[in-house]
Order: structure tokens, then sequence, then C-alpha cells
């Protein structure tokens, strides 16, 4: 329906002659006198429906309840529930979305309201609570899939005020503190610049060096002799490890002084990753210069060697720059019950076919199963069906002992497999549909303050480019923060909790 229509019917019916308001009395008496016989007749969205009053009084908060008694309080009361009215049909008109009001109207029928497939979750939030329907009678399955949906907006509110906050300039912040948030922005989002960009490259590219470094220093050929006749690495791997853990030290002190918590900086994964990946490294330094005067210089080198193992552990820094990584983390992190399943299964097949397979190959006098611990390395590389050789049964009955434990294992592995593969492309997908929302809704912002900046609908000019010079001689006033207080603007209500849901504009971006 037009959305001009519902005033001129107001208009209309404002002008309605005395036999009009007679006819209305006339019908309302009525309907109070025939209680729960009435019949109301709705038009929601062109959709025709008619309803009676015993349905609609189980719930007399509803709003359809209501249009039962409201025709005796005349035409205000009946515009204050309806979008319009025709008396001479005795039919309330809705601009409301009818495939939502089909699911609505179901709690009349049976106690409970389950939402459709393609409504939009928020939207439909909203519908209910035009109907005056409460939420506790939507389905828990329907209910699960509106809060991941509430979650969703709230990561894209979340990331959307993290890109404001980086585009915004409080002019009350000291010269410290804009340094600190430079070079936060500068090391920990390589979107934010050009230069960025780069020494996320290269940090990228260093860590694959140093990983490259360490693994070329172990080959014979590549070593030299100290001056006790013991292999060490090159000189100029050396050199190229150090200045590869000079750039990680670097760069992980200016992260930490410029981080705005420090506290949950420290305690990060990513960042306990990056320490133990440059602790091995001062840590050797300092027992080779120093701990030959404390201890033996065998025990010293035992302590170095052991140190240098923990140099694995930047290869986990490429994790960093890696969503694919973050992602595959995110997806076994989500996976903890796919894969308990997965270790019971193998937990169990591995105790029942070590047993049966020690059991069987007794009988043979050069039996290779001499316990039932021992032949649960057999049963771990058959039902991986790694098989090493190293143990394999001789008898028949060993032998077909063997083919089903390794068939039992196929299976056993490929269960939990497809769970595991589902949570990781839809925590990825997810992830770059809140990406790509999050753009829109800045475009969103940027296109409304462009609008309102020039006074009239339609505007395509961006922000910067409509904003005047900033005035010279004022200090504390920029117009990076007169843009940041547009989009917030825009933006804050979307947090608050007095208003959970957006426009159906908003949601269907």
């Amino acid at each position: 329906r037009d959305p001009g229509q519902t005033g001129a019917a107001r208009a209309h019916t404002g002008s309605m002659d005395g036999s009009g308001e007679h006819s209305l009395q006339e019908a309302g008496s009525q309907g109070s006198a025939a209680g729960d016989d009435i019949e109301i007749v709705v038009n929601v969205g062109g959709v025709r429906q008619v309803l009676y009053g015993d349905l609609l009084s189980q719930y007399p908060e509803t709003r359809l309840a209501e249009l039962i008694n409201c025709l005796a309080g005349g035409y205000d009361t009946i515009f204050s529930l309806c979008d319009d009215y025709d008396p001479g049909k005795r039919e309330f008109y809705f601009d409301r979305d009818p495939d939502a009001f089909k699911c609505v109207i179901e709690v009349y029928y049976f106690g409970e309201v389950h939402m459709k497939k393609g409504i939009c979750p928020i939207c439909f939030k909203n519908e209910m609570d035009f109907w005056k329907v409460d939420l506790k009678f939507l389905d828990d399955c329907c209910k699960s899939h509106l809060s991941e949906k509430r979650e969703e907006l709230e990561e894209i509110a979340r990331r959307v005020q993290l890109i404001l906050d980086d585009l915004g300039v409080d002019a009350a912040e000291g010269r410290w503190r804009r340094c600190q948030k430079c070079v936060w922005k500068f090391l920990e989002k390589p979107e934010s610049s050009c230069p960025a960009r780069v020494v996320a490259v290269l940090s990228f590219l260093l860590i694959l060096v140093s990983s490259v470094v360490m693994c070329m220093g172990t080959i014979p050929e590549l070593q030299v002799l100290d001056a006790e006749g013991n292999r060490v690495e090159h000189p100029t791997l050396e050199n190229v490890e150090t200045a590869c853990i000079g750039w990680f030290t670097l760069e992980y002190l200016l992260r930490l002084f410029s981080s705005p918590n420090k506290l949950h900086f420290a305690l990060s994964f990513m960042n306990i990753v990056d320490v133990l990946a440059i602790l091995p490294f001062y840590v050797s330094l300092t027992l080779t210069h120093l701990g030959a005067r404390m201890m033996e210089l065998t025990n010293v080198q035992q302590a170095v060697q052991a140190l240098r193992i923990m140099r694995i552990a930047r290869i986990f820094k490429l994790a960093r720059h890696s969503s694919g990584l973050q992602t595959l983390t995110y997806a076994l992190k989500r996976s903890f019950k796919e894969l308990g399943l997965l270790l019971m299964y193998l937990a169990v097949g591995i105790f029942v076919f070590s047993a049966l397979g020690y059991t069987m190959e007794q009988s043979h006098p050069e039996t290779l199963f001499k316990s039932i611990p021992q032949s649960f390395w057999w049963a771990i590389i058959t039902m991986t069906t790694v098989g090493y050789g190293d143990i394999y049964p001789k008898t028949t009955l060993g032998k077909l002992n063997a083919a089903i434990s390794f068939l039992c294992g196929v299976i056993a592995i490929a269960l939990p497999i497809h769970p595991i593969i589902n949570n990781f492309v839809r925590y990825y997908n997810k992830q770059r549909v809140l990406e790509t929302a999050a753009k829109h809704e800045l475009e969103l912002m940027e296109l409304n303050s462009s609008s309102a900046g020039e006074g009239k609908p339609g505007g395509s000019r961006s922000d910067l480019d409509i904003l005047p010079p900033e005035p010279a001689g004022k200090e504390g006033t920029s117009w990076g923060s007169r843009l940041k207080l547009s989009h917030s603007d825009t933006f804050i209500p979307l947090l608050t909790e007095e208003k959970h849901h957006r426009t159906r504009l908003q949601s269907c971006k």
C-alpha cells in the first residue's frame, strides 16, 4: 500500500457524515455484546484473513486482541492500532510483512511461533514487537537463530567502531597518546596504509627466512668446525638469524609499548608465541657467554641445544599474517567435541584390536607381539593406515584382525572429519560476510553524512570531499574528529541496550 494512503484515509474518515459515525458506534456495541463471537477481518500487506474473537482473546495483550473492542473507542482508537480501516467491509489494514504475519498468528493456534526460513531474524523480532507477541512464545530453535544474528550484528558494530576509532582524531589526547595510536595502527593493521602493508610483508618474509635458516643450519655440508672440533652453524647463517631476531624483538617491543591494554597484550596467545620465538636466542646467548663460568661446558652445550629446538615456535608467527591459519585454529577450537569423539573411537579400537592381535599371535613361534602395550603401537599405525611394517601379524586370524582394524580405523577417522570441515567453511564464510557488511555499513554512513552535509538526498560525495578546509589557528579542532562524530551519531544507537534492532534496510544490508 502507498504510505500516503493512510493520511488520505484518515482525512476521508474525518469528514464522514453522521450516519458513518452512527454505524461505527453500532458496530462497536454489537462487537462488545457479541464478545468472543465477533469476526475480525485483517488485511496485512494485501493478504486478507478472517480471525475470531474467541481465538484472539486467549492473548488479550496482543494487538489483534485489542481490535475486538476498539470499534467502541472511535477512529482515534482504531488508527492507533492499524494503518487504515474500511467501515463498509469492517476490515483493518496493516502495512506489514504478510509472510511474517503468517508465522506470528501461529501463537493463537499452537501457542508458539516458528520463524519461516528466509526471513531476517531481526526483522521478524520487529514484527513480533509490533503485534505485541512476547518473545517467550518463539521456539527455541528460532531463538538460537535470532541470538546468532544478534551476535553477528554486534560483531559488525564492533568492527565498524574500530574503523571509526582509527579514522577519528581526539584533540583532547596528548601527543604521546596520539603517537601510541599511530604506532599501534601501523604495526597491527596493515590495511591502514601502504607503508604498514610493506612492513607486514617484510615481517612475513623474515619469518620465512629465519625458519629456512634454522633448517639449513642443520645440514652438515653447511656447518663449520669450531676450535674444539665440534660442528656448529655457519657464521653467515648465524648473522642472518641475529638480524631476524633483532627485527622480531624491535617489533614486539614497539607493539607492547603502543598497545592500549598491556596486560591483555602480554597474555594473548599470539604474543606468547612471539616471546617464545625470540626468548631462546637471548637465553642461549647468555648461557654461552656467562654459563661456562657457573657450570660445565658440556651442560651448557646441552642446554643451548635444547633451547635452539624451541626456535620452531617462530613458525607459528605466520598465523598473525594469515587469516587461513587463524580460521583453522578457530575451527579446531569449535570442534573439540568432534575431536574428542575421534580420539575416543581410536582409543577403543586400539585397545580392542591390540588385545585381539596379541592373543591371536601367541600361537606363532616367531611372534612380534610380545605384550598388549607393545601391540598398542601396531594398532595405532594400522588404524591410521600408516603401517611402518616393523610389527605385523603372521597368523591367518591375526591378518584378518589387521584387515578389520584398518577398515574400522578409516571409518572412525572419516566420521568426525565432515563436521570439522563444516566448522572451518562456516567460520571462514562468516568472517568474509562480516568484513563485507562492516564495509557496507561504513559506505551507508558516508552516504547519510554526505546527504546531510549537502542538505538534500542522494549525495554521492564522500565526507572528506564535502568538508571545508580546516580553519587555521584553532587547535583542538579537526575535521577528522567532526567526521568521526558524524559517523558515531549514526552508529551509536546500534550499541545501546534500549534499541536492539535496526531498520529493515540496515538489516538487509
